[in-house]
């Protein structure tokens, strides 16, 4: 109950995953990576599916875990959704072509 809590599901305890939204399917997922407090997550197009709004709450999430300490690594194709890292690295055919630090990442705007 405490990882769904910093993930906002508290009151979806109960629900099973086809009687969740894909941005409260999305919370799930993080809520499992969250479990053994790992140091790093992962997260390949998390905001992927989803409309504006949902991503840019699922980005505020993101950036909770990473002021709790966890790292995040974040694979996104959306330039707004990458505006909200402090370190943006562009690949492209398998080379790194840049890699910045963003000084004032993005907030999430709900």
């Amino acid at each position: 109950m405490q990882v769904l809590e910093k993930v906002n599901l508290t009151d979806r305890s109960h629900h099973k995953p086809n009687e969740l939204s894909g941005g409260q399917c999305q919370r799930v997922a993080i809520a499992r990576a969250l479990v053994n407090d790992p140091s790093i997550i992962l997260a390949d197009e998390p905001t992927g599916n989803l409309d504006t709004k949902t991503s840019y709450e699922i980005m505020d999430i993101f950036g909770k875990i990473h002021a709790g300490g966890n790292t995040v690594v974040l694979v996104t194709h959306e330039e707004d959704i990458a505006q909200h890292s402090h370190r943006i690295v562009r690949l492209r055919d398998g080379l790194i072509e840049t890699d910045k630090r963003v000084e004032s990442p993005t907030l999430a705007k709900i």
